[in-house]
């Protein structure tokens, strides 16, 4: 891969049938492009935990993914409440899921934690009543 690919994906709302589709997408994207196993399934796990997030706590929101010979870099811009206190939110475990998201099987407090585990670099920018936007790097 000599150049870099722009991917860009809109994340509904509260619709859990479709959530985890763009992370789909690009975990088969990666394959396609013959990206190292390893990297596919960081980017799939961060990126997948990210879209949940979106689902689960905001009003939706969208994804953009730049994949480049160096790196995967995917930006999560949402529409939420925003984050009150990231570093508790970071505390694996904590979580502001209501009690229907949970019965789903959602909401375990495990995806902020998880997208920084599985991202080589993890940055969130966030405005309470405005929305979040976390960066996330894989390295290649």
């Amino acid at each position: 891969m000599e150049e870099q690919i722009l991917l860009s994906y809109v994340v509904p709302h509260d619709d859990f049938t479709r959530a985890g589709e763009a992370s789909s997408d690009v975990k088969a994207k990666l394959k396609m492009l013959g990206a190292d196993p390893a990297v596919v399934r960081k980017v799939a796990i961060a990126m997948y935990e990210g879209e949940i997030n979106m689902v689960i706590h905001a009003k939706g929101g969208k994804i953009e993914v730049e994949i480049s010979p160096e790196k995967v870099k995917m930006i999560l811009a949402d529409v939420g409440p925003g984050i009150p206190d990231i570093e508790l939110a970071m505390k694996a475990g904590y979580s502001t899921a209501p009690d229907e998201v949970r019965s789903l099987g959602f909401g375990a407090g495990m995806g902020l934690p998880n997208m920084k585990k599985y991202s080589d670099d993890m940055k969130i920018e966030t405005e309470l009543g405005v929305g979040t936007t976390i960066t996330m790097i894989v390295n290649m």
